[in-house]
């Protein structure tokens, strides 16, 4: 448990740049005691004492604004930012190093008592005000943009975004070295075409990957020419 607690103090300077110190960490940050408040409210839920695990809740909720049910089960590392608006059901899965922000809601689309909220797997973002609904699956490093509303599974690496939320981006090899590839002619001509969202539908930032895209397939050409030269000499 203090592992856990240790953890939980220590992700918020890694992921908040306007955090400055413990005390301060400790004493003005919502989304903390919330975390905190919720490690051991699922302790007591645990131990079967419901009710005094329910008022705790309600208590954190009425403190920070975040509502988290005690049954939600939460993995190491969590982050919440701002905290506001918070909703995370019962039957909530939440994997480690996962990061949420304000207004986001984990909930359900059934009256089943059974398994009725999401599951996040490791290393998940969800953006402000997303809505995860119903027992589906974000996978492993998925990203849901802010507003989005998701009712269906989410690949490993995928970036979701809209209402309902639809695939953008997903992360693979073939992507990868595109990327990497764009990134590389960026540097050769001084100009970072990545300094905002990469993974965001934005006309801008396609255009630019396109000219990106042939600049290096026009540089990728005269260096066959220029060896060609070479060679002939």
């Amino acid at each position: 448990m203090f592992e856990l607690i240790r953890e939980d103090i220590q992700v918020v300077f890694d992921r908040d740049p306007a955090a400055r110190s413990s005390i301060e960490t400790l004493t003005a940050c919502p989304g903390l005691h919330a975390i905190l408040f919720h490690r051991l409210n699922h302790w007591l839920w645990n131990k079967k004492l419901f009710l005094p695990a329910r008022i705790s809740a309600h208590l954190a909720r009425f403190l920070t604004g975040v509502e988290i049910h005690p049954g939600a089960t939460v993995g190491r590392r969590f982050f919440i930012d701002h905290g506001m608006g918070i909703v995370i059901g019962e039957t909530a899965e939440i994997g480690d190093d996962c990061s949420i922000y304000h207004g986001v809601t984990l909930g359900g689309t059934s009256w089943n008592k059974g398994k009725r909220h999401p599951t996040l797997k490791n290393d998940v973002i969800i953006g402000a005000g997303a809505k995860v609904l119903g027992p589906i699956t974000l996978g492993d490093c998925a990203r849901v943009g802010s507003n989005a509303v998701v009712v269906k599974d989410v690949p490993d690496g995928a970036t979701v975004v809209g209402i309902p939320g639809h695939i953008v981006a997903r992360k693979e090899r073939d992507v990868d070295e595109k990327e990497a590839q764009r990134e590389a002619m960026a540097k050769k001509i001084g100009f970072d075409a990545y300094g905002a969202s990469k993974d965001m539908p934005d006309p801008i930032q396609n255009a630019l990957d396109t000219m990106l895209d042939h600049m290096h397939k026009v540089d990728r050409e005269l260096n066959a020419m220029k060896k060609r030269l070479e060679d002939e000499n």
